[in-house]
């Protein structure tokens, strides 16, 4: 049987690729994303032409200067098709407001659920995106990769959510700010616990959110 790690790049590695596919799918032109750590995702998306414009959002500055250096190409020239950018996205940037697509991939679990709130009122009130993709681990799958009970797959991960509470959470977040929002999963599908990863893509409906902002939007 495959050791932990090779079993979790080769998750990593078809998550990047699905995610590229499905924003492509969408038929966005520009795309942010959100936590891109050292630009995989960034990577793959700045191989298709159709992504004319890509933001590359992240906190730590070890990982941008990686992404930096990766990418060097597509961030010289008069016209840059990529920006990078130090930031969190539970903080507001009302300069990048109304992008065709963005991506948040297994970055949701690395906020303390204190700050859940914050992140819904800069990602969907403030950037609103028209198109949001949303990767996270299934809790639930944790057992088939040995796991203890409690126990994440990384250790920077402040929760991982079953499929019942992410999806409570998501349709929380649709409803409170104009969006629908459809789930599905990445992985090997098993019968009883589903796929490693659970993914939710919420698609802004042209509405204005029927809820006052400011809330608790904790889980």
């Amino acid at each position: 049987m495959p050791s932990l790690m090779t079993q979790m790049t080769s998750l990593h590695e078809e998550r990047l690729d699905r995610v590229c596919a499905l924003l492509k799918a969408t038929g966005a032109h520009r795309v942010l994303d959100l936590g891109c750590g050292s630009g995989s995702l960034l990577y793959r998306l700045l191989r298709e032409p159709q992504f004319a414009s890509v933001v590359g959002v992240e906190t730590s500055g070890e990982s941008l200067a990686q992404a930096r250096n990766m990418l060097a190409e597509y961030l010289s020239g008069d016209s840059p098709r990529l920006k990078l950018m130090r930031g969190s996205y539970a903080d507001r940037h009302s300069h990048l407001t109304g992008f065709d697509a963005a991506a948040m991939v297994e970055t949701i679990e690395h906020v303390y659920p204190n700050q859940l709130s914050s992140v819904e009122l800069a990602v969907f009130g403030e950037l609103r995106p028209a198109v949001l993709l949303m990767t996270t681990p299934n809790q639930e799958y944790n057992p088939l990769f040995d796991l203890e009970p409690g126990e994440f797959r990384e250790e920077d991960h402040k929760f991982e959510w079953t499929r019942e509470k992410f999806q409570r959470w998501a349709r929380g977040v649709a409803q409170r700010n104009g969006y629908s929002v459809m789930f599905g999963g990445i992985g090997p599908l098993h019968p009883d616990v589903g796929q490693p990863t659970q993914t939710a893509t919420f698609t802004r409906t042209g509405q204005e959110p029927p809820e006052p902002m400011g809330r608790n939007r904790g889980f």
